[in-house]
């Protein structure tokens, strides 16, 4: 067990105890990965910064309830994912997924486009400039790591829901991307 976990968990066992000092430690450690993963769903500083810290405060109430089945960073993403998507739903902004017809154009499909020649920058700009329920999909399985299934019981979606809009998403991704920055694509590999 390396030191950085063992001290997460003496923290965590600090916490369960109510102790602010551990709280404010383990609130450091992770609240720029908390406020980035609200803000990608959210698209808004102030309402991002107040719900992640709504989200620490329901993670330092519920402390008793995590098990260590997961890491800690992982459950605490969870809350925020959990709470940014009731948010969203909550103004409106977000109901269920609309499928985007999406052309199936033949010319990009055998397209590959060279991501690195693009900055991240750029691609993550493209990714929010998606309609939400792309944006959310891509952000939950590229950025956040999450697979179909995960996804799907985070969006209470079907699988086949979840994977339809990835791969329109992605599609969709990709048309962006190759309209905004016609010299990145390479034939074939």
């Amino acid at each position: 067990m390396n030191a950085e976990k063992l001290n997460i968990d003496q923290l965590i066992e600090r916490c369960k105890k109510s102790d602010k000092t551990a709280q404010m430690k383990l609130y450091r450690q992770y609240y720029k990965a908390m406020y980035n993963t609200a803000y990608r769903i959210l698209k808004d500083e102030f309402e991002a910064e107040d719900l992640m810290q709504e989200a620490f405060l329901t993670a330092f109430t519920k402390i008793n309830s995590f098990k260590g089945e997961v890491a800690f960073g992982a459950w605490l993403k969870r809350i925020v994912i959990n709470k940014s998507l009731t948010q969203l739903k909550k103004n409106n902004r977000y109901s269920e997924v609309k499928m985007e017809v999406v052309s199936d154009d033949e010319e990009h499909e055998n397209i590959d486009i060279n991501y690195r020649a693009l900055g991240v920058n750029n691609i993550l700009n493209t990714i929010n400039s998606l309609k939400d329920n792309y944006r959310i999909v891509l952000n939950l399985n590229l950025i956040e790591g999450y697979d179909n299934e995960e996804i799907a019981v985070i969006l209470n979606f079907s699988n086949e829901n979840v994977r339809t809009t990835i791969s329109r998403a992605k599609k969709k991704l990709q048309q962006l991307l190759l309209k905004e920055n016609p010299k990145i694509s390479m034939y074939g590999r």
